[in-house]
């Protein structure tokens, strides 16, 4: 479990995070919705520690990796060398190409290991960074905007390779501004607007979820 207990954040004076409390079950998928500005990516940032909270404590000792929303792939890489990167500086030891060709070929994306990202659409680079934050067969996966920019049959492909990663155990929390998407995938959904949490719901236990939702926007 993944708690979070009374956190809050302040760039300059403006307060991103407002005494934020939240638990997430082993294995779940949390949703995070609310308005630009709300808090998500703060959140998310604040998880992986790429950002420090001003005050309050997250408590969890899983391994995490975080999915960005503009991938941040190396363009000088192939696919299979961006994978293999960052695992080979922490252990030099181990043949990371079996393991990532293993992934792409999961991903359905196995013929696209030589390319460079400028060569792939945004659904086979999200799916390339989907690979890389698996590298690090990570407990815990946040995703900042995984489907932004995508179209509807490539946003349908992420939210399958999403829920099929929940059978490795992994527990994963998802920033996005698409209701649609989010109600598609989630356990769980969480929307934080200035802040602070204002709602907190299960979307398979909420007529018209998004309606729902939206009203709080």
């Amino acid at each position: 479990m993944l708690k979070i207990s009374n956190i809050s954040k302040k760039f300059g004076d403006i307060k991103v995070l407002d005494d934020i409390s939240l638990e997430v079950e082993k294995s779940s998928i949390l949703g995070l919705a609310g308005p630009s500005g709300g808090g998500k990516s703060t959140l998310l940032r604040c998880l992986q520690r790429l950002e420090m909270p001003d005050s309050g404590v997250i408590d969890y000792d899983s391994k995490t990796a975080f999915m960005f929303q503009d991938f941040q792939l190396f363009p000088h890489m192939s696919v299979l060398e961006n994978l293999t990167y960052a695992p080979a500086i922490h252990n030099k030891n181990l043949n990371h190409i079996i393991k990532a060709n293993e992934l792409l070929d999961q991903l359905g994306i196995a013929e696209k290991a030589n390319e460079y990202p400028h060569n792939l659409s945004g659904g086979q680079k999200q799916r390339v960074a989907l690979a890389r934050s698996l590298m690090i067969e990570p407990e815990v996966l946040l995703c900042d905007e995984p489907t932004s920019g995508l179209d509807v049959s490539t946003i349908m492909d992420v939210v399958n390779l999403l829920k099929s990663i929940r059978s490795l155990d992994v527990t994963m929390i998802i920033a996005s501004h698409d209701l649609d998407f989010l109600t598609k995938i989630s356990d769980r959904i969480v929307l934080l607007k200035e802040g602070k949490i204002i709602v907190d719901i299960k979307p398979n236990q909420v007529q018209d979820s998004i309606e729902y939702l939206r009203n709080f926007y």
